[in-house]
């Protein structure tokens, strides 16, 4: 599509998600697609919107690995030195 980069999907999950798109045009909009329109409507996905999605979730494990680095402190704390329970004099 326009010599763009995209992302790509596995044989499988390609598969999987041009028939989606097929049932969604013929269950919502009562319009039958067939496999290479399918198929060109995922190209079009995947070139313009799939770079905010993956971005997006980009992000958003950033934000969780983040946040679980913040609280390594905390978690990963051990007392030094704690096998007498009494201070040396």
């Amino acid at each position: 599509m326009k010599d763009k980069p995209r992302l790509t999907l596995s044989d499988d999950a390609t598969r999987r998600a041009v028939a989606s798109i097929r049932r969604f045009f013929a269950e919502e909009l009562d319009e039958d697609v067939g496999e290479l329109k399918a198929s060109m409507v995922l190209d079009y996905i995947l070139v313009e919107h799939g770079p905010s999605i993956y971005n997006q979730a980009i992000a958003d494990a950033k934000t969780f690995f983040d946040e679980r680095a913040a609280d390594l402190g905390d978690v990963c704390y051990h007392k030094e030195f704690g096998y007498f329970k009494t201070p040396t004099r």
